[in-house]
C-alpha cells in the first residue's frame, strides 16, 4: 500500500522546518546541583529533524526560525551550518544585558534509577517573538519545497507562534509540499500562558492543514483532547491503545492521513525496550522491537521521526520508512547530544536486522 500523500518528486528542499533553535547544557549524569562542566548541544525539536536529515540521509533541509545576534547565536549558527541545515533567519539584535535570547535548556542524563531532569530558561526568547508576516513564504516555497515540518514545542512558546506555523501551513499546502507536524506536548510550556485548554485550541487549528501527525496517546489526549484509549495496552511495547485512538483522531481531524508514534518501556534510565507504531489511511503498521543501552535518550523521538519522514520522501513503503524511523531512533539514543551521528548506511543495515558485533 502507498502512503497516498503525493510527494513532490523534487523541489530546492526536502523539507523545510519552522521552529525554535535551543542551546541544551548538559552535565553529563553529574545532576546541575553539583555540575562543574557541561557540554553544549545545539537543537530544537523542529531543527532536529532537518539537522537529522540533512547530515544523516544526505537531503537538503531549511529551518525558518530566529536568531539573536550575540555569541551564544554565533555558537548556534555554526551548529547550524556543521549540519548542513540552510537557514532563513528573522534576526534580532541583542542589547547585552537581558535579550532577545537564544533558549536555553538544561538537560542531565540521569543514571540507573535516576532519571535525566529538564527544565528551561526560556526568558525573552527570540522565537517566542515570532509572528505572522515574519517570513516571505512566497518566495521560500517558490523554490520547491517538498515537505514542511513544525511542532507543539514551537506552538507553546507564545501567541503568536502558534499562529505563525498556521500562516506557514497554509501556504506550504497551497504550494503543494506535505505538511507534518509532532504533536510534543510539554506541560511546563504550555502551563505559563493558557495551559491545556489554550493547547487544545492552538493544535486543534494547526492541525487542521496537516497530512502527517507525530506523538502518542498522552499526546493525542493532552495536544488535541482526544478521549483516551477505548482499549489497555498489555505493555507500554503493545499499540493498540494507540491504534484504538484513531478513530477519534479521524473524527476530529479528517484531514490527516498518518499518525505514528515511538514505543517505549523504561526499565532504567539507561534500558529501554523500544519499537514504533504507524497508521497510515486506515492500516497499522508496526515495527522490530529491540533492547536499548541508553547513552542519552533526549532526541530520539525527533530520530524516529526524521527517519520515519526520510523514507517516506525517498519512496520506501510505509512498512519500510517505519523500519527505518525506529531505526535511527534508537541509534541516536547511542550518540551524547540531540541530533544524529549515525550514516544511513548504519540506519539501513540496523533496520535490517544488524547488530553491535565490532566492524572491521
Amino acid at each position: 500500500m502507498g502512503n497516498e500523500l503525493n510527494i513532490r518528486s523534487g523541489g530546492a528542499l526536502d523539507l523545510l522546518s519552522l521552529g525554535a533553535l535551543v542551546h541544551r547544557l548538559d552535565p553529563g549524569i553529574v545532576p546541575f546541583r553539583k555540575a562543574t562542566e557541561c557540554s553544549i548541544h545545539v537543537s530544537g525539536g523542529e531543527f532536529n529533524v532537518a539537522a537529522n536529515l540533512a547530515d544523516c540521509f544526505r537531503m537538503n533541509t531549511g529551518i525558518a526560525t530566529a536568531m539573536a545576534e550575540y555569541p551564544i547565536g554565533d555558537l548556534i549558527a555554526e551548529r547550524v551550518r556543521a549540519m548542513g541545515v540552510k537557514p532563513f533567519y528573522k534576526r534580532f539584535a541583542h542589547n547585552g544585558v537581558n535579550g532577545p535570547n537564544m533558549a536555553t535548556v538544561y538537560s542531565d542524563r540521569g543514571q540507573g534509577v535516576r532519571a535525566p531532569v529538564v527544565f528551561y530558561n526560556r526568558a525573552n526568547e527570540a522565537a517566542a517573538q515570532l509572528k505572522p508576516g515574519d517570513f516571505d513564504w512566497k518566495e521560500i516555497f517558490g523554490a520547491g519545497v517538498r515537505w514542511f515540518h513544525s511542532g507543539g514545542i514551537f506552538a507553546s512558546l507564545s501567541a503568536t507562534t502558534g499562529e505563525l506555523i498556521i500562516e506557514g501551513m497554509k501556504a506550504a499546502k497551497q504550494a503543494g509540499a506535505v505538511t507534518s507536524f509532532d504533536l510534543n506536548f510539554r506541560e511546563k510550556l504550555w502551563a505559563i500562558w493558557g495551559g491545556e485548554k489554550k493547547a487544545v485550541e492552538v493544535v486543534g487549528r494547526i492541525v487542521e492543514n496537516v497530512d502527517v501527525l507525530v506523538g502518542n496517546e498522552e499526546d493525542l489526549q493532552k495536544g488535541l483532547g482526544i478521549p483516551g484509549p477505548d482499549v489497555a495496552a498489555k505493555s507500554k511495547l503493545d499499540p493498540s491503545a494507540f491504534f484504538s485512538m484513531m478513530d477519534n483522531v479521524l473524527k476530529k481531524h479528517p484531514r490527516v492521513k498518518i499518525v505514528a508514534t515511538t514505543l517505549r518501556d523504561v526499565h532504567s534510565t539507561n534500558h529501554h525496550s523500544w519499537g514504533a507504531v504507524a497508521w497510515v489511511n486506515g492500516t497499522t503498521y508496526t515495527s522490530p522491537k529491540c533492547e536499548l543501552g541508553i547513552l542519552d535518550r533526549v532526541g530520539g523521538g525527533d530520530g524516529f521521526a526524521s527517519g520515519f519522514f526520510y523514507g517516506l520522501l525517498n519512496g520506501e513503503s510505509p512498512e519500510e520508512s517505519v523500519k527505518l524511523g525506529w531505526a535511527h531512533g534508537a541509534l541516536l539514543t547511542t550518540y551524547p547530544g540531540d541530533t544524529t551521528m549515525a550514516t544511513v548506511e548504519q540506519v539501513r543495515a540496523f533496520a535490517r536486522g544488524g547488530s553491535a558485533r565490532i566492524q572491521r
